[in-house]
């Protein structure tokens, strides 16, 4: 079972800062890759929407980008700026405490205290 887009689109930029805070520096594939591994495959993302949150986030300042050449191809990495570590610990703070939230919504645990 996959998740469906609609619940991976608010938590995409979490998932991305959170990636480059563990591995340092990543391109794109190596990204829905390892998500795709670290989910058994129930989260797949797709460049259609990697992209565009990577754009963002560069727009943002909380990634920067180094060009690399391997032989004719060129691979794009990104690594996060200062202000995107301090961000990323701000938005897992903010995950888990919506994670939480929707626990005790759904009935899942008692309520919160």
């Amino acid at each position: 079972m996959t998740y469906s887009p609609e619940l991976l689109k608010g938590t995409l930029k979490t998932i991305v800062l959170k990636l480059l805070a563990d591995n340092k520096k990543m391109y794109g594939y190596e990204i829905t890759q390892r998500v795709k591994e670290l989910t058994l495959d129930k989260i797949q993302i797709t460049e259609g929407s990697l992209y565009p949150t990577l754009h963002a986030l560069e727009y943002e300042k909380l990634v920067t980008t180094e060009t690399e050449y391997i032989g004719k191809r060129v691979r794009k990495y990104y690594t996060l700026s200062a202000a995107g570590r301090a961000k990323t610990k701000e938005k897992v703070v903010e995950m888990t405490d919506f994670m939480r939230t929707m626990m005790v919504l759904l009935d899942i645990q008692p309520k919160l205290s």
